[in-house]
């Protein structure tokens, strides 16, 4: 467990107390061995105790699946294998890591770092940080690879607490996920179900994938501040002075050869720039997406696969020009070493991969959400009250079903009608949502990388587990969750379109 120094407030006490609970639990993959066990008995008793509900987005009677009848028996069985292998964080994480491997061994990472810590007012690291992973999200799960690790190893470097770090690139890449100053591809697919919803009421009406861009631009710079204060006032006073066996990475100037070689990586990434615009830019471009546009590209969508490309080529080419690498063998051992670190990881990921496709499979998170849209819907109160309530039903939503589109394929037949029935818009009722789904993704066990950012702070603190992991994001969840909720509130106040075109209220 991380221990702060000096006289303990009650709020160290508090989260030293959480931290504590959550880390006498089991190791977590035994933890989410024994979730998928009582889930799998949940689903038994639901079954027998009918509980069922009416999907609103279908129509259709929703009923709990019972696991351990013979159907549901065979299914674990046989599907157990597929549940592993086709986890979407197993497969992205490995193929990141061969590409990352290469970059960090042949030192590119390292030099890379160095050169942007002689640069950087060390009074801005915590804020580029936490802004860098929030804008990661506009490629795919790039921030969860990349950003969160060098999140670590900056502050390590700077001789700051390397969990901090990562907590901060946390806070940004999951905690931050709806905000972002660019359009990503989250944005069209929500815009698509919201507009689904809305022709419930409004036959013609149509959602833009840019409508809550104004209010998500903002958001982006109070998030990154959000979370660099925190950062600063609660994450690191906590966390103390680090003192664990890693060692630290030193922050050296560039040799000839180092400065070399990163030259040659600006010229090898600004030949892809060259090759992605030549994909992009034209309207039959070879890189836009089967609908011909740049939003469902390959090159966003399929993110991981260009990282591993880019993250490999430039490694290369730093790697034989500053003379780390000798032979083409170097390379393929600097994609070996990444994966020696990743045992603890593959273990875990197999018992919450069986979890989550247990969980889904009991219908159990579709039926919570289903039940509490309802209990939601009925009561009447003021817009405001309304924005913060279903900001938290939204939040708590999240903490049980991981995917945004298929909470928001649920709940915006629900709260998009009944929104515009009360005066106000789609567009308001899918903002509302998106802040209340990004706050609690940190300390949701049921977010897809959760797992994996317990691997990483084991790193720096072999015992670091659940407890510490969600005693260290809880505060960067409570402090969004209250200034993007005031944010909202006073955006409604003023009056403030959520993008162009893009109201606060539905005129018939």
């Amino acid at each position: 467990m991380i221990k702060a120094t000096g006289k303990k407030s009650f709020s160290s006490r508090f989260f030293g107390a959480i931290e504590k609970a959550g880390n006498a639990l089991p190791h977590p993959a035994a933890l989410f061995g024994i979730f998928g066990i009582i889930t799998i008995l949940l689903s038994a008793m639901g079954y027998l105790l009918e509980w069922k509900g009416i999907n609103p987005a279908t129509g259709v009677t929703v009923e709990t699946v019972n696991l351990l009848s013979r159907e549901g028996v065979h299914r674990i069985l046989l599907e157990m294998v597929n549940n592993y292998t086709g986890f979407a964080p197993l497969g992205i994480v490995m193929v990141a890591m061969l590409g990352i491997g290469v970059a960090e061994s042949s030192g590119l990472i390292k030099a890379a770092i160095n050169a942007l810590l002689l640069r950087a007012p060390g009074s801005s690291v915590t804020f580029m940080i936490v802004l860098a992973g929030i804008l990661s999200n506009m490629a795919s799960d790039l921030g969860y690879i990349v950003i969160i690790p060098m999140g670590g190893l900056i502050f390590h470097s700077l001789g700051r607490h390397p969990i901090a770090g990562m907590s901060a690139a946390f806070a940004g890449v999951s905690g931050g996920f709806s905000a972002n100053l660019f359009i990503g591809t989250i944005d069209p697919l929500l815009a698509g179900l919201s507009t689904e919803a809305a022709r419930i009421i409004d036959p013609d009406y149509y959602v833009m994938p840019t409508a809550n861009y104004y209010f998500m631009a903002a958001s982006t710079l109070v998030i990154a501040f959000t979370g660099t204060w925190v950062t600063r006032a609660w994450v690191e006073p906590r966390l103390g002075k680090y003192t664990g066996d890693v060692q630290q990475e030193p922050i050296s100037r560039l040799g000839r050869n180092e400065k070399k070689g990163l030259k040659w990586v600006l010229f090898t990434m600004f030949i892809w720039f060259l090759l992605f615009a030549a994909g992009l830019i034209p309207d039959n471009g070879f890189l836009r997406g089967a609908d011909n546009t740049v939003l469902h590209s390959p090159l966003l969508k399929g993110f991981i696969s260009v990282l591993f490309l880019a993250a490999t080529s430039c490694g290369i080419v730093y790697g034989f020009i500053a003379g780390t690498f000798k032979k083409h063998n170097d390379v393929f051992s600097g994609m070996a070493v990444s994966f020696k670190g990743m045992a603890s990881f593959l273990v875990l990921v197999f018992f919450a991969a069986q979890f989550v496709a247990w969980f889904r499979w009991s219908n159990l998170g579709l039926l919570l959400a289903i039940k509490g849209a309802a209990w939601l819907k009925e009561i009447d109160m003021g817009l405001i009250p309304l924005v913060i309530l279903f900001t938290l039903f939204s939040g708590f939503i999240n903490m049980f079903m991981g995917s945004a589109s298929a909470k928001w394929a649920i709940l915006g037949p629900v709260f998009i009608p009944m929104f515009m029935l009360l005066g106000y818009s789609p567009e308001l009722s899918q903002a509302v949502f998106r802040i209340g789904d990004s706050v609690t993704n940190v300390i949701s066990p049921m977010m897809s990388f959760f797992a994996l950012i317990i691997v990483y702070y084991q790193k720096y603190d072999e015992k670091a587990g659940i407890g510490t992991l969600i005693a260290t994001m809880l505060p960067y969840s409570v402090a969004f969750f209250f200034v993007w909720t005031l944010l909202m509130t006073i955006w409604i106040l003023i009056g403030i379109p959520l993008g162009p075109e893009s109201g606060l209220y539905y005129i018939r």
